[in-house]
């Protein structure tokens, strides 16, 4: 490891070197931006697992002669609300082929007679936003209609999907763009450059661009679909923390190194362990969703893991030579010179010398501010209806809210039941049995007559808990009456299915995460004791901030619950991302504690690592904080969780708990191990000036 951080440090940093580095690994990603710019965007994945039985019942129901064709439901009503006239009922009954429009069934007319509900097929395409072009075309032929006084909505499942689809056209780019702004803004805040900023900037966003087409070619490959604005967060959010980190350490070493190479060559050695380890952590536990059963969830942990595997190359490969390149001045008009130290007063170092001196005090004030956030736990439900899900209001919604109001509200998306063509009867009759069930009826039949479609109609609006409890009523009622396998399946069904299925990943996938954490911190700190205290203060921070989240979503957002995914991604990326900053600081604190002492090198620790940290957070919440620009609650819901618990590790988990454990345990939080600072400071520290020896003398040779 030491040969290669040296051949590192003579070829790439040196005069010339860092030029040719520089020059051939941006080469290599313009090749590696060819090679991969031809992959499609990935699709959105199943929000059940393969093996659901609303899963299966598609795949068979997408075999019917007409399983391109589906029907939507158009709501009407009258701007003033009243009742609907005779006339009214006419022009809606018009209606035709003359306004580019199938003659759609109806109207019906509500038994308050205040609203029409007609039924119109379409055909729908391959994929969602195929499909949105042609509501898109009906709700254009429907507002050129001549219906004076009244209002038209088109709503059921396929407007759904339609609207989900096209919500997302340009918010991707929309959030890029929030991204590099934020990202912008406070890397220029953090620095006071009008210069330095752009540097790290410009690496993360060519990582973020290369992972985009690489993880859109890894879902090519291996048919996985995820949302791809998670992985820009995840890359920038990642990225400028590594680029603070390493920054943070050429900062301090051009204070005291006269040679910016040395200086840099320096701070490159002293991070690259923190980064790697962080690194490796996110990487691992996003690898463990591969065991998830819900498509979304396992197609993410792999895009995910890609993308911040290319985000910690760049900063680790790219940025060090873009930094010698542009020297010391890159810092301007604050240049760190050896001979110039601003006098300042260090206030991290104030707050951990508070926290070490009164440790008890401190750490049962961080634990009970914890336990606070956690009570928004109190009253927390998981599982949105198909109303809750949006951020903003859209048609489909709208329609259904109408419709709610005149017609049972099940009519929006009918539960599509799949039987051997000889049970229909059977089935039909004990669907109509169930509590709930407004009328079941054949729709269609497979090609071969095997199979026959049956469209069972709730009076539930679909996705709300009773349509969801009436599923498994359903699935045993009619296995019940058939002689042979009965797939319930449909919208409702699905969600019920993803429900399940997402349950069954958060139980599984949390120790394994946990797991995961512990071993790194195992494997960077060689102790038993502290990677055991350092995860359940980790896991304590994400339960207070899925609390703090959750509640603040109630009250000042109005969204009754949590969407069914976003307990289990908010705890992944709240652990494994705030094992990130403990990464930072008890690696910092290592090496402090050998020539200081635990209790004096973590106050140290705090000192040096403070600032970083604390820029990092506020980077990393304000960039997932940007998932709220789109237009899906659950993304808003995760944006703002990890944002909250980004912010609440940062100022509370590391400047508090943390440096509090360590002032009561001492040397005992390094069991088995032994801290021995006298004996093991002095090789340290004569290590260290040997190995910056030996790098300053390796870029005298490249720089000649």
């Amino acid at each position: 490891m030491q040969t290669t951080v040296a051949t590192f440090a003579q070829r790439a940093l040196g005069r010339r070197g860092a030029w040719i580095a520089l020059g051939s690994l941006l080469l290599i990603i313009t090749l590696l931006f060819g090679l991969f710019g031809s992959a499609p965007a990935p699709a959105r994945a199943d929000h059940a697992a393969g093996n659901a039985e609303s899963t299966r019942a598609a795949e068979l129901l997408s075999t019917f002669p007409d399983a391109d064709t589906q029907s939507v439901l158009i709501v009407a009503e009258r701007d003033d609300r009243q009742e609907l006239t005779a006339t009214d009922i006419d022009r809606l009954a018009a209606l035709s082929p003359a306004q580019n429009l199938d003659a759609p069934r109806g109207p019906i007319v509500s038994e308050d007679g205040r609203a029409a509900l007609m039924v119109q097929a379409i055909t729908t395409g391959e994929s969602n936003s195929d499909t949105a072009e042609e509501i898109s075309t009906l709700r254009q032929a429907l507002a050129d209609s001549d219906v004076p006084g009244m209002e038209l909505y088109v709503t059921g499942g396929p407007a759904f999907g339609a609207d989900i689809a096209a919500s997302f056209d340009g918010a991707d780019f929309t959030l890029l763009l929030v991204t590099v702004c934020i990202v912008a803004a406070l890397l220029i805040a953090t620095y006071r450059s009008p210069v330095l900023w752009l540097v790290p900037l410009a690496v993360v966003a060519i990582a973020d661009g290369l992972a985009g087409r690489v993880t859109a070619a890894l879902a090519d490959w291996l048919d996985l679909g995820f949302d791809t604005g998670i992985i820009s967060v995840l890359v920038f959010g990642a990225g400028t923390n590594y680029a603070l980190l390493l920054i943070s350490r050429y900062r301090d070493q051009l204070r005291e190194e006269p040679d910016h190479r040395v200086a840099l060559a320096t701070a490159w050695r002293a991070s690259l362990g923190a980064i790697v380890a962080s690194n490796l952590t996110v990487v691992l536990s996003l690898i463990t969703l591969v065991f998830a059963v819900i498509p979304s969830t396992r197609g993410l942990g792999m895009a995910a893991a890609a993308g911040l595997l290319i985000a910690a190359a760049a900063v680790l490969l790219v940025l060090p030579p873009a930094l010698a390149v542009c020297g010391r001045g890159a810092f301007w008009p604050v240049i760190p010179r050896p001979d110039h130290r601003p006098a300042r007063v260090n206030i991290w170092q104030r707050v951990a010398t508070t926290v070490s001196r009164r440790p008890a005090t401190s750490l049962v004030s961080g634990l009970a501010l914890l336990a606070v956030l956690a009570a928004g736990l109190i009253g927390t439900s998981v599982g949105l209806d198909q109303l809750a899900k949006f951020r903003v209001q859209s048609e489909s919604a709208t329609g259904l809210e109408v419709l709610s109001e005149h017609f049972p509200a099940g009519e929006a998306q009918p539960i599509q039941v799949v039987v051997q063509t000889r049970d229909t009867d059977a089935v039909v009759a004990a669907a109509a049995d169930v509590p709930g069930v407004l009328r079941a009826q054949p729709s269609g039949t497979a090609a071969d007559g095997a199979l026959t479609r049956i469209s069972v109609t709730s009076e539930y609006s679909p996705s709300s808990p009773e349509s969801l409890e009436q599923i498994p009523e359903l699935r045993s009622a009619l296995s019940q009456a058939a002689e042979g396998e009965v797939l319930v399946g449909g919208a409702v069904a699905t969600d019920y299915d993803s429900r399940a299925g997402n349950v069954r990943d958060f139980a599984l996938l949390v120790p394994m995460i946990i797991a995961v954490s512990l071993l790194v911190l195992a494997a960077l700190t060689r102790s038993v004791l502290a990677p055991i205290l350092l995860i359940a203060v980790n896991i304590a921070s994400a339960v207070a901030a899925i609390g703090a989240g959750s509640w603040l979503s109630r009250m000042l957002f109005d969204q009754p619950a949590l969407d069914m995914q976003v307990p289990l991604l908010a705890f992944l990326f709240l652990v494994a991302l705030g094992i990130d900053y403990t990464i930072f600081l008890v690696h910092r604190a290592q090496s402090e504690a050998r020539t200081r002492g635990t209790r004096e090198g973590m106050v140290a620790a705090v000192a040096h690592t403070g600032g970083v940290i604390t820029s990092a957070g506020i980077v990393l919440a304000a960039v997932f904080a940007a998932l709220g620009v789109l237009p899906l609650v659950t993304l808003g819901q995760l944006g703002l969780i990890v944002g909250v618990g980004v912010i609440v590790d940062t100022l509370v988990v590391r400047t508090v708990i943390v440096p509090a454990l360590f002032a009561l345990l001492g040397d005992r939080i390094w069991w088995p191990q032994k801290q021995s600072p006298v004996s093991a400071g002095e090789p340290a520290a004569q290590k260290m000036e040997d190995e910056t020896q030996s790098v300053n003398s390796e870029l005298v040779v490249a720089g000649e």
